[in-house]
């Protein structure tokens, strides 16, 4: 079930980082990295990997984004 709720928080998560990637809607990333974050601890309290792991990777897009655009946009 934790794991259920994980993928979910990694889908909503998803759905902000990726019009983040857009020039100038930067930001939108550091309002998803706290919600990336609830996910994980989520995901790593459950028995199965699976939503850690997608949260994972939605938080690596999101920290490549902003570090090309040197954190800000």
């Amino acid at each position: 079930m934790l794991n259920l709720i994980s993928i979910l928080i990694g889908i909503i998560s998803l759905a902000i980082v990726i019009p983040a990637q857009i020039p100038l809607l930067g930001w939108a990333n550091w309002i998803a990295l706290p919600l990336i974050a609830i996910g994980i601890v989520v995901g790593q309290i459950s028995s199965s990997n699976g939503g850690r792991n997608f949260c994972l990777v939605v938080l690596l897009i999101a920290a490549v984004r902003l570090s090309l655009g040197g954190g800000i946009f």
